[in-house]
Formats: structure tokens, C-alpha cells, sequence
């Protein structure tokens, strides 16, 4: 038997609206550290989203490596096996491989090619149980860049995906390279992409496969993986079948992310090798992430009386005050309502990090079968940026462009 415990989207170094994570990390890691130590976990599988930026700081590689070791502290044998997502330099992440590996954790940060062909002993990575026996392999595979997929022609009259083709024929090639070494042993598979089916976190994931296609059907991970261990995606799901599944991200990562149930994934795969039980273990959230109000939207007259209704500790520390996602009526609205949001807020230990407005009613109709054009006054700096941004590049903006945005209306 072995234990599993599949975590991913950890964005150490992420900042919501210009306020750090780092006291929400350092608390959820806690978490997961009693969670090893409790279910006897043997193995760790990060699936990428190490980190939010490719070149993060100082303290967000200080923080990686501190709960790397805080990990094995509580469970010496423990071995991990951490991929690079599409946010993760792959670079960067491999630079200390060698080191890593001294202490059975395993980093992969790309793929790599020779003569065209996949150098796949470098993916497929031999896990031990409580007991030191090699009682599962992972293969690990990575973000798929572009330099990562195999060139393929396309086939005559074929209409399909050429990219979602070529995801499909990378994991087929290393499964069937590296069968004779795997078998009569579990496979668990790995991956960092965005899978169909799976539900999506606005303004937190980007769309992140090449080609201009978005996501990949379930069916293109061979059946040898009794277990699919999937990162991109931050909400804990399922898709396509019970054992290919989204651990989802630690805590809230944008406002979209409100309602999620957050945690990790524990995998139990039995000693016969073939029985996988999944249970997803939710943590608790270190800091509150509200939603103003529960139902509705609250007019901005109101906006005190429901910060006060939260009856917060006003000596509260900067770190440990609620996360607040404001609806807003229309009613009554000037075009300087965000700074007014900001000046209520600043007497009570709250940070506002997304205002949303009121949905418009639906446009009257004309006579001729034409729509009424709204006016201008009736639309909010943040909504008209919103729609010029999604016409120009036919995508909703993510949340590092809204935080450029507030930052360039807060100047102005």
C-alpha cells in the first residue's frame, strides 16, 4: 500500500491587490504538514504552479525550500515529486535538481527531446511505501510548451486539434517506452493543463495551451494510469472519471475562487495495485473571504453599516483581515464610487480586493428590432476596461491586469 497525498496551484509569492499571501501559505502548509504526519503519507505530488511568477523572490523561494524541510521533518522517509506548471520557470525549478534528489525529491521541469525522440527515463520516477519497497511509479509530465509537444503533420481530411493530437501522442510515447518498466507495478500520471469538463476560476488561469486551443478531452490519458494527478485548474474536482482529478489550489486565489471547498487529495492505492481510493481533505481557510452582501447587491450608502455588521477586532493585523468581494448596486452610483469603496474601508480592518457591479437589465428593444445603446455615464471605468479588453483580445482579463488597472485609475 502507498499513500499519496496530490496537492498543486500552490502560487507562493501571489499578491491579491497588492496584499501578500505569505501568511495564508505559511498556515496552509502547517496544515498539510499535520495532514503527513496523521495519514502517513509517503508521497508528494505537487503538479505544478510552484510559484506565481517566473522569476519569484527572494522570500518566495525561502518559503518553498522551508516547507520542503518542514515536510520531511515530520516524516523522514517522505519523497516528492514536483512538476513545473505554465506560471513556473522550468528552469529555475530544475537548477537544484541534483541536490534535491539527494534528499528523494524529484523535480521536472520539461521535456527533452533527442533526435526527435522523448528522453522518457528522466519522467518515469519509482515511489516506496512505509516500508522502503518500490510499491508505485510516477510519471511526471510538466506544462506542455510548445517545444515540449511532437511536431505532427496533419493528416489528410483530419478537423481535429492538431495540438490536442499532439498532448495526446506525448503521454502515449512515454507510457509505451516506459512500460516494460513499470509493469506489475501502479502508474500514476501526472499533468498541468486544462482538461475538458473542468470547471474554470475567472481571472485566476490563464488559457494556457498553445495553438489557440484551451482544453483536452479525459480520454487522451492511457488507461495504464490507475490515478491522474492534475494541477492548473483551482477548484478540487473530478473530470471524465473518478481517478483523473484537480487537487485545486490551498486557499482562494481570486474572488471567483469565494465559494470553493479548498484542500488536498489523499490517495490510497491498496496493496493488490489496482484498488485507489480518492478523498478529498479540505483546510480550513487562514484568513475569511467574504462576499458583501451574502445575496444582492448592497447599495454604497450602505457600505459602513455592513463593514460594522462584521464586527471585526479593530487592532486586527494586516494579514489576518478578511479578503472582501463587494456587489454594488447602480443606484446612485458616481464615477468615483471605487475611491468613496476605498475611503469607507480605510476606517475598518478590512481589504476589498474586487468590486463587482450590478448586472445591467436587458437593453429596450426599438422599434425596428434594435437594441438602446446604454450611455456612457451608465457604465463604470472598471466594466468599460473589462469589455474593451475582452474585444481586443478575446479573452476576460486576469487578475494581474485588473490589479494594473486599479493601480493606474488610483493615480488618475
Amino acid at each position: 500500500m502507498v499513500r499519496i497525498l496530490h496537492t498543486a496551484d500552490w502560487h507562493i509569492g501571489q499578491t491579491l491587490r497588492g496584499f501578500s499571501r505569505e501568511f495564508e501559505h505559511r498556515k496552509v502548509f502547517d496544515r498539510i504538514a499535520r495532514i503527513i504526519a496523521l495519514r502517513e503519507i509517503d508521497v508528494i505530488i505537487v503538479s505544478g504552479d510552484i510559484f506565481d511568477a517566473q522569476n519569484p523572490s527572494g522570500d518566495a523561494l525561502r518559503l518553498f525550500y522551508e516547507t520542503l524541510a518542514h515536510f520531511r521533518s515530520v516524516r523522514p522517509a517522505l519523497s516528492f515529486v514536483i512538476l513545473a506548471g505554465n506560471h513556473d520557470s522550468a528552469v529555475r525549478l530544475e537548477a537544484p535538481k541534483p541536490f534535491l534528489a539527494s534528499f528523494n525529491i524529484h523535480v521536472v521541469g520539461n521535456i527533452r527531446r533527442a533526435g526527435g525522440v522523448v528522453d522518457a527515463e528522466r519522467h518515469l520516477i519509482p515511489v516506496a511505501d512505509a516500508k522502503g519497497h518500490v510499491a508505485a511509479h510516477v510519471l511526471a509530465v510538466s506544462y506542455p510548451t510548445a517545444a515540449c509537444l511532437p511536431n505532427l503533420p496533419r493528416l489528410e481530411d483530419e478537423t481535429g486539434s492538431l495540438v490536442v493530437r499532439a498532448v495526446a501522442t506525448l503521454y502515449a510515447d512515454l507510457v509505451e517506452q516506459l512500460r516494460p518498466r513499470f509493469q506489475g507495478l501502479p502508474l500514476i500520471g501526472t499533468g498541468h493543463l486544462h482538461v475538458a469538463g473542468g470547471t474554470e476560476s475567472e481571472g485566476a488561469e490563464r488559457r494556457i495551451l498553445v495553438g489557440g486551443q484551451h482544453a483536452v478531452p479525459p480520454d487522451i490519458f492511457p488507461e495504464d494510469f490507475c490515478y491522474m494527478a492534475l494541477g492548473h485548474l483551482h477548484k478540487a474536482q473530478t473530470v471524465g472519471r473518478e481517478t483523473i482529478r484537480y487537487s485545486g489550489s490551498l486557499f482562494p486565489l481570486s474572488a471567483t475562487e469565494q465559494p470553493y471547498r479548498h484542500g488536498v487529495s489523499v490517495v490510497t492505492i491498496g496493496d493488490d495495485g489496482r484498488s485507489v481510493q480518492v478523498e478529498h481533505v479540505p483546510i480550513d481557510r487562514p484568513v475569511p473571504f467574504l462576499r458583501l452582501p451574502g445575496d444582492g447587491d448592497l447599495h454604497l450608502a450602505d457600505l459602513g453599516d455592513h463593514f460594522a455588521a462584521l464586527d471585526l477586532a479593530a487592532d486586527l493585523p494586516l494579514e489576518e483581515r478578511p479578503f472582501l468581494q463587494i456587489r454594488l448596486a447602480r443606484e446612485g452610483l458616481s464615477p468615483g464610487f471605487r475611491e468613496e469603496i476605498d475611503r469607507v474601508a480605510e476606517g475598518f480592518p478590512v481589504r476589498v480586493v474586487e468590486v463587482k457591479l450590478q448586472a445591467l437589465p436587458q437593453a429596450p428593444t426599438m422599434g425596428d428590432g434594435g437594441t438602446i445603446p446604454v450611455r456612457l455615464a451608465e457604465r463604470a471605468p472598471e466594466e468599460m476596461f473589462r469589455l474593451a479588453f475582452e474585444r481586443e483580445f478575446q479573452t476576460p482579463p486576469e487578475a494581474a491586469h485588473m490589479e494594473v488597472f486599479h493601480r493606474v485609475q488610483a493615480e488618475i
